[in-house]
């Protein structure tokens, strides 16, 4: 296998695109296929309701965060379903993750 390929959690091929060495994910260029992007109010497909684990391809516009009203940083993520389908939310709009240490139930008793 070349540099990038591998398999998904599905037993597919699995093609990592890269910049200048990095994953694009995280370039600091963003790629022409974020430019037909819709929002997502959702942080799912907008077209088939599939969450950003099944997305093709992502990128993290972290060059350029906007701050909330508490002072926080957000940014935008953009994704290309399995569809077909460029869509994009806020970061601080992502669903609260089951493996989030901050999210546990914090009521255990001895």
């Amino acid at each position: 296998m070349r540099k990038g390929e591998g398999l998904d959690y599905n037993g597919k091929p699995q093609v990592t695109k890269w910049y200048n060495g990095m994953m694009e994910a995280f370039s600091p260029i963003a790629p022409q296929w974020t430019r037909e992007a819709v929002r997502s109010f959702t942080f799912t497909c907008p077209r088939c309701n599939a969450s950003p684990r099944e997305a093709k391809r992502a990128w993290l516009n972290r060059y350029a965060p906007v701050t909330t009203e508490d002072n926080r940083r957000k940014w935008q993520e953009f994704y290309m379903c399995e569809c077909e389908q460029v869509w994009w939310a806020w970061s601080n709009e992502r669903p609260p993750s089951p493996f989030s240490s901050r999210h546990k139930n914090t009521d255990e008793s001895d």
